[in-house]
């Protein structure tokens, strides 16, 4: 793992955009096009935004895959996160993408991650953009993680406080609005790409920010499962890193 601090939640994101640009323009001077993974959720907004403003990325030859996705849910509702991805990425990018697969797991979750899996399995991944969850989680690979699976993509069943993380988030009205269940990219796929970035901002990721850095790599903090990647880069900003103890 590779620490970077910034002083706020925007300086984070903007880091973690310019060293994943980085990483995806050298990939597509390399091979002539590249492969993109993609997170939501508040903690990825930032990022989202500058990584889309940013100049000399042959954008018509990336294909992006979809990190996760809640099951049983319409690309109506605000929570979606492929909604998101369409209105604070994709169509806000001055080319348009040579192939963006959006997770639908609205009708059958199960069928989803099957096609997905089966998509993504000729494809190497250059930069996969990830977060981590308040309650440690790698997508949506809730503790304990499944770590042995080869599964490209999978059905996840969502703990209290996963759900409770994307109800204080503001993106259901009440918790029992919120799915139990997504389809997920799983942590044996996320940790086969070639490089991650890894974008973490604010105090309440900080408990589990210092469990991924600084704990034994366990499946009860999924994201600990990082510290084994060779190319991993870590984006805080000081709320996020003030548990850590370097």
């Amino acid at each position: 793992m590779q620490l970077t601090l910034s002083s706020d939640k925007r300086a984070c994101g903007m880091a973690a955009a310019e060293a994943g640009a980085r990483l995806l323009r050298a990939a597509l001077d390399r091979a002539g096009h590249a492969t993109i993974v993609l997170a939501t959720g508040a903690s990825q907004f930032e990022m989202l935004a500058h990584l889309a403003s940013l100049p000399d990325i042959a954008w018509q030859r990336v294909t992006a895959f979809h990190l996760d996705e809640y099951a049983g849910l319409p690309i109506s509702h605000p929570a979606s996160f492929r909604r998101y991805l369409w209105e604070r990425f994709v169509r806000i990018l001055p080319l348009p993408l040579r192939a963006i697969h959006y997770i639908d797991a609205e009708i059958d979750a199960t069928a989803e991650a099957m096609r997905l899996s089966e998509l993504i399995a000729g494809h190497r991944v250059d930069v996969g953009f990830v977060g981590i969850g308040e309650n440690g989680h790698l997508a949506f690979n809730d503790p304990p993680a499944d770590f042995e699976t080869t599964a490209p993509y999978l059905v996840a069943t969502l703990d209290e406080a996963c759900r409770r993380q994307q109800l204080g988030e503001g993106w259901f009205a009440t918790l029992g609005d919120v799915p139990r269940t997504a389809v997920s990219m799983s942590v044996h796929r996320i940790m086969a790409s070639e490089a991650i970035i890894c974008t973490v901002p604010e105090a309440r990721k900080a408990h589990a920010v210092r469990g991924a850095v600084e704990g034994p790599v366990t499946p009860a903090v999924p994201a600990s499962i990082l510290q084994r990647h060779p190319q991993c880069g870590i984006f805080l900003d000081g709320e996020a890193a003030a548990r850590l103890s370097r």
